[in-house]
């Protein structure tokens, strides 16, 4: 009988193209990553996989066999899951990805007093200010406040969310004035840009209605810390969530620009792909954040 587990490797390698990343997310050598696709293919009397030193692909026979794979994980996990959401032991790895500077300040001090409550689940934090494929990277759990890319992944609100435009003091003293949303045309923008990123268009809460402008300045960058830093520094103006610069604002180094006519701020969502099944260990960390945001200490937004 096939063992679930060389399947798991399989698919992995298949996934992310490569021996060595699949080892290292599923936390093995590349060796033992390699001996458990041979035992596989020992087993099958078929090649599953075409090799090199630095990709692995999928052969025809392969490309076949990945899909019943995928079938029968889904399946036996599905299963797993639902006996133990009858126990209500949720338990294995939780693999959840989150913005960076929101995942330092508003996920990762929480993870200790998570896993006190349910001591049987591994956790794994990404930090990534990109919009993480949550099938090609194997993640449980997105957390992220952007309009949802994609109709198969379903959402639950966390926690409300509110943007500001913001610069320094020190910008603002020695540049144009700013008294409507398309003056902001005439200045140095610093923008959050990766693939799919959406923040060189700006949409405000105008006086009249929503106003959309195309922005533009000469640094970008796909780290928000990074646009803080150099917001800070007085290069530019940036669109910032409020738990980002909450601290900034209060103490003056950073200084909101066109406060009646705020960006538009989609609220902050737990996103995971659609099944039948929510793995209970992904249930309970969504209902822990549910009702550790609602209690927060320090507003996520104002």
């Amino acid at each position: 009988m096939l063992n679930i587990e060389d399947l798991v490797v399989f698919v992995r390698t298949v996934d992310l193209g490569n021996l060595s990343a699949a080892g290292r997310d599923l936390r093995m050598t590349p060796a033992l990553v390699s001996s458990r696709l041979m035992r596989l293919e020992n087993r099958l009397g078929v090649r599953l996989l075409n090799r090199t030193t630095r990709r692995a692909n999928a052969t025809p026979e392969g490309a076949e066999f990945y899909d019943y794979c995928l079938r029968i994980i889904r399946e036996a996990e599905e299963a797993e899951n639902a006996l133990a959401g009858r126990r209500d032991l949720p338990k294995g790895v939780l693999k959840v990805s989150a913005p960076v500077g929101f995942g330092r300040r508003h996920v990762a001090p929480h993870v200790p007093r998570f896993l006190e409550k349910y001591p049987d689940i591994q956790f794994r934090l990404v930090l990534t200010d990109r919009f993480t494929d949550h099938i090609e990277e194997q993640v449980d759990l997105l957390i992220r406040n952007a309009e949802l890319p994609d109709s198969s992944i379903i959402s639950r609100r966390l926690a409300g969310n509110q943007r500001v435009l913001c610069a320094s003091p020190e910008y603002l003293a020695n540049h144009e004035d700013i008294r409507e949303p398309a003056d902001l045309q005439n200045h140095n923008c610093l923008l959050l840009r990766f693939p799919g990123s959406r923040q060189y268009q700006w949409s405000l809460k105008g006086l009249n209605g929503t106003v959309n402008l195309s922005v533009s300045g000469n640094m970008d960058t796909d780290d928000g810390e990074i646009l803080t830093d150099w917001c800070l520094a007085g290069l530019g103006i940036a669109l910032k969530s409020v738990w980002d610069v909450k601290h900034y604002l209060e103490d003056g180094k950073l200084t909101v620009v066109l406060p009646d006519q705020p960006p538009i701020a989609p609220d902050i969502h737990a996103l995971y792909p659609h099944s039948r099944y929510l793995p209970p260990r992904v249930r309970v960390f969504i209902d822990f954040l549910v009702e550790t945001y609602a209690h927060y200490p320090i507003p996520i937004s104002q």
